[in-house]
């Protein structure tokens, strides 16, 4: 069995019971890095052996992996926040597991996008997640597409390249679409800024930009 546990995005307290209890009887727990999960584990006393998987070694131990799963091993992996598989490693796992014909559980939990999307003040009833962009390759001709988008658009960003994607925004979506950029959330310096896309844009070129990065951009009109 391999269970798929998503973790906080920042406040330790936002994690189920359930996925709590999983982790406590696990025989191994799978980790995009084992040192931000060794704090969750600590916190609350789970002394389980950890194994590193990410994106640049899952290529390598997918076929290991599968074949201790089906040895008889229980597995569950987590990213360093939120639900595996959302803009992290997971994918791979699971469809090689799929195909051999182990048991894949993901359990409810913690997903960055959810709470940005919901938080935004801007539709919900029809989205799309985008992730993180392309850095160059095909990133233009996805932003003119994305252009005719009339859904809601979710996106994730580095805090380094915030300004410079929301002045692409506006250059590919125009100044006046709405815009909900929310910051570290969950944690003590949340912060959700809303506005035109004009608007949130100045708002963070007036400021040093830390954090995790949501951003939500009402669809065309």
């Amino acid at each position: 069995m391999l269970y798929l546990v998503p973790t906080p995005l920042g406040n330790l307290k936002d994690i189920t019971l359930r996925s709590l209890e999983v982790l406590q009887q696990v025989d191994v727990i799978l980790c995009e890095d084992t040192r931000t999960s060794s704090r969750l584990l600590q916190h609350y006393n789970i002394q389980k052996p950890v194994s590193p998987y990410h994106q640049h070694n899952e290529h390598k131990i997918v076929t290991h992996i599968v074949d201790q799963l089906r040895a008889g091993k229980t597995m569950a992996l987590v990213t360093d926040a939120g639900t595996p598989g959302i803009s992290d490693p997971a994918f791979l796992l699971v469809r090689e597991c799929i195909k051999q014909e182990v048991k894949v559980e993901c359990l409810p939990g913690a997903a960055a996008f959810v709470p940005a999307l919901v938080n935004s003040g801007i539709p919900t009833n029809r989205f799309c997640f985008e992730g993180f962009l392309p850095l160059k390759k095909g990133r233009q001709t996805l932003l003119k597409k994305l252009a005719e988008e009339e859904r809601t658009m979710v996106f994730y960003e580095s805090p380094m390249r915030l300004v410079k994607t929301l002045e692409e925004f506006i250059q590919y979506f125009g100044p006046e679409r709405e815009c909900c950029v929310s910051r570290e959330l969950t944690k003590m310096f949340e912060e959700n800024a809303r506005g035109t896309l004009a608007e949130v844009a100045a708002h963070f070129k007036a400021k040093t930009v830390k954090g995790e990065i949501v951003v939500v951009v009402g669809g065309k009109p």
